[in-house]
């Protein structure tokens, strides 16, 4: 079958994870935890970065979820469950501007992006970062003019892994889910797709998943999206 159309996760995928993503969850705990350093490091602990490891564990929340998601535990942890609201909006403050200054593209992001357009595919993102943290970070590498859609978990399309952002990159682009191909580094990723009907999963390796993690219910797991042009 010839594939039309390529949703990508952002972070993991495109980003690599816990270079880009480690300093911006530090930088947002120690605002919340006050200057305290064992509430901090709780908070990334508790929610998925394995410190001894140095990295996130995949499907955790700090590696899966959403900025809303996000907000709600850490309120937990410092007490001030009535504020989820206001924490979830000074996430989305902290992580558009700190994306931006630390985002690592993977390798090649933009000589396979443009690999990718130039075989006729059109291109999109579903993140669980917000729309404008797709353009914070993307805007970064000159690679934002190749996505023809940009879908956060604030774009109104629902979360992972509900299927509504790949349908909705299916509905803008005109395309039949069979002739769309998913790409991401977590589990909820390759779930979006196969709840969207997507006729093909992949699985990458550039971010908080290990093979095991994703080879039971992706179609494909490669290294890395450099594989994709020649793949398909």
């Amino acid at each position: 079958m010839k594939y039309r159309g390529i949703v990508f996760d952002k972070d993991g995928t495109l980003l690599d994870f816990n270079k880009t993503w480690l300093p911006i969850y530090r930088q947002a705990a120690q605002e919340f935890a006050a200057g305290d350093r064992q509430l901090a490091e709780r908070l990334l602990t508790r929610h998925g970065y394995a410190a001894a490891q140095g990295r996130f564990i995949g499907g955790s929340l700090l590696a899966a979820g959403n900025n809303r998601q996000i907000a709600e535990a850490w309120a937990i942890e410092i007490g001030k469950t009535d504020r989820i609201t206001a924490i979830s909006r000074r996430l989305n403050e902290i992580f558009s501007v700190l994306g931006a200054q630390h985002a690592a593209a993977v390798d090649g992001l933009a000589d396979t992006l443009s690999r990718l357009k130039q075989a006729g595919h059109k291109l999109g993102v579903a993140t669980a970062d917000s729309h404008q943290g797709i353009v914070n970070t993307l805007q970064s590498f000159d690679v934002l003019q190749q996505f023809d859609f940009l879908a956060g978990y604030d774009s109104g399309h629902g979360q992972k892994p509900e299927a509504g952002m790949v349908l909705a990159f299916c509905n803008a682009m005109g395309l039949a889910a069979d002739r769309v191909v998913v790409v991401g580094d977590n589990r909820h990723d390759i779930e979006m797709g196969r709840s969207a009907g997507a006729g093909l999963c992949v699985g990458v390796l550039t971010g908080t998943s290990t093979r095991d993690d994703l080879q039971d219910i992706a179609d494909i797991v490669c290294d890395g999206i450099g594989s994709l042009p020649g793949m398909l």
